[in-house]
């Protein structure tokens, strides 16, 4: 890639495996795995594939994820380290925990 040159990036719901994908030009780049509930939707797993690390995109693929998850109904359970992590230190997505989980996750109240 040349400098200044833009990456298209894709997010996809795979309901059949339960989990988001993610696309970097086309590649497979990584997934979030979950597992749903009636209410909640529990990240169990995230991973970028070794030669897409570095560059941000473990962000952008729990954030689209947890963005998704939310218009699709569910609450947010994150067992996922990264998820945790992601969630914690930001307050808007913090609010997509359901308030009975957040003391079990160690999140603030």
């Amino acid at each position: 890639m040349t400098p200044g040159q833009q990456r298209t990036t894709e997010i996809r719901d795979n309901t059949a495996l339960d989990r988001f994908e993610l696309y970097v030009d086309g590649q497979h780049a990584g997934v979030a795995s979950y597992q749903d509930t009636a209410a909640e939707r529990a990240f169990v797993h995230t991973e970028i594939y070794p030669q897409f690390e570095g560059q941000g995109l473990g962000r952008l693929l729990v954030q689209g994820a947890l963005d998704r998850s939310v218009e699709q109904g569910f609450g947010v359970l994150p067992l996922c380290p990264m998820v945790h992590h992601f969630v914690e230190s930001r307050p808007r997505y913090l609010a997509m925990v359901p308030q009975w989980a957040r003391e079990r996750f160690g999140l603030p109240q």
